[in-house]
């Protein structure tokens, strides 16, 4: 064995405890380092021929790289969708790399037991139906290319075709309808060899990013009876905006179509009394998107995709080779997702859900969509600025109240972030630049949303 793993090896508890101590630093500084951090211009070092061990190469990293990550795990930032991490899932993320399962195929391990109870749970904690199966993969972008990989080879199924021997060139043109598709989905087209260019935008309702209905029957009785994909949100990035599921469901008595669902953060909705009408129809979906590191608060990277086609699941994934089981009865992930080789990612959702329950994130939810509503109050209130939109759920998204331009917007958004009080996310809605302010993160107070005003208005 050489040297520097001998001496780690012997060495491991001490390492660990170092390890945990830098970790512990990194989070109890996110209140008082600043949320954005610009990153130092320096070149590539050469890569060590002999290296140092972990305990010289743990020091360089505080040295070299800590300084300049961001505190995106903290309270204050608000860019994108972003969760942080609660202490459950934490401890859930380190040992999945001490125990270091491949999630793939359970013939001499639990890890897959353990998914799928977590799968189920998950399945639960959204109201869908125990027709739903779920799987862990890495984000919105997989678990939209699953759905959609299922919902095309369903297509297949409708003409006769297997797409998975076929190829989807059997299909011809894909007729894709969404109405403010999230830029995951057109990724997930191109991948799957439908094409970007089949997505077919449908009209929104007047002032919204939710789909017209009417629209959408318009739109699926002009394909005089062509099967189809349509994909509907259950929570839009810029507003927050709900698709009418259960409108949209009345159309299949209609029309021939698999309705994908991208929940990746507003499926939450459903864990609050106050909000899960928005969600209202979700049951009735073909597959769902739903990422986990967003109001979940777990750590990069996890979601979870659920269908109601496993079947048409394994045909898509399958993987057959002479030292894997078949996808026999309860087939193993192996056969379910894009990955053959898994980390036990479940096991942060796992511990996070053991550990607060159903009542714990949905504190989290209510809370923080309180938070956000707490901002537009004061957004509406400031001359200076002007809500874009409705808050509906946890995301504010405004603008200048005068001059608007993209310059004006982005000096705007570069000032908060210099200020490391805040960071929040640029954007254009409906033509107007513009910046979002999404509150997802367990650890947010009423006194962050103040710490952001204050650096709004210094700003402004």
């Amino acid at each position: 064995m050489h040297p520097k793993l001998t001496d780690d090896l012997t060495g491991l508890p001490e390492l660990l405890t170092a390890t945990r101590d830098a970790a512990e630093r990194a989070l109890t500084s996110l209140d008082t380092r600043p949320v954005a951090a610009r990153a130092r211009a320096s070149g590539a070092a050469p890569m060590p021929a002999t290296g140092i061990g972990t305990a010289g190469a743990l020091a360089r990293f505080e040295q070299r790289w800590a300084p300049w990550f961001s505190g995106s795990a903290g309270p204050r930032y608000f860019g994108f969708v972003t969760g942080g991490a609660t202490p459950a899932s934490v401890a859930g993320d380190w040992l999945t790399s001490a125990y270091d399962q491949n999630a793939a195929a359970g013939g001499d391990s639990a890890a897959i037991g353990l998914e799928r109870e977590t799968a189920g749970w998950l399945a639960e904690l959204f109201g869908l139906g125990a027709e739903h199966h779920g799987a862990f993969v890495t984000g919105a972008t997989m678990s939209n290319f699953t759905g959609l990989a299922v919902a095309r080879e369903w297509l297949g199924e409708q003409a006769g075709i297997s797409v998975t021997d076929a190829g989807v060139g059997a299909l011809g043109r894909v007729p894709v309808l969404s109405a403010t598709p999230h830029s995951s989905v057109y990724k997930a087209l191109s991948m799957l060899g439908i094409g970007r260019e089949r997505l077919s935008l449908v009209p929104t309702l007047p002032g919204r990013e939710a789909v017209d209905v009417d629209r959408l029957a318009e739109a699926l009785e002009a394909l005089d009876g062509q099967p189809a994909i349509v994909v509907a949100n259950a929570g839009t990035v810029n507003t927050v905006d709900f698709d009418d599921l259960r409108a949209i469901v009345a159309l299949k008595e209609r029309f021939p179509f698999w309705l994908h669902v991208d929940g990746a953060f507003g499926a939450f909705a459903a864990l609050s009394p106050r909000h899960r009408a928005l969600v209202d129809g979700l049951v009735e979906a073909d597959s769902v998107c739903v990422d986990l590191h967003k109001w979940l608060n777990v750590p990069y990277d996890a979601a979870v995709q659920f269908t109601r086609r496993r079947d048409l699941q394994v045909a898509v994934f399958k993987n057959v080779a002479a030292y894997l089981p078949p996808p026999a009865g309860e087939p193993d992930y192996a056969h379910l997702t894009p990955e053959n080789s898994r980390r036990l990612r479940a096991l942060p959702t796992w511990f996070s859900l053991t550990a607060y329950g159903r009542e714990g994130h949905q504190e989290i939810v209510e809370r923080t969509t309180a938070l956000a509503a707490r901002l537009g109050r004061w957004v509406a209130d400031e001359p200076r600025l002007r809500l874009l939109a409705p808050v509906r759920l946890n995301v504010v998204c405004c603008t200048l109240a005068a001059n608007p331009t993209r310059e004006r917007v982005d000096a705007l958004v570069r000032a908060v972030a210099d200020s490391g009080e805040a960071v929040v996310t640029p954007t254009v809605y409906q033509g107007t630049p513009g910046f979002r302010v999404a509150f997802s993160n367990w650890r947010t107070t009423e006194s962050d949303v103040d710490r952001l005003a204050r650096a709004l208005d210094r700003a402004l």
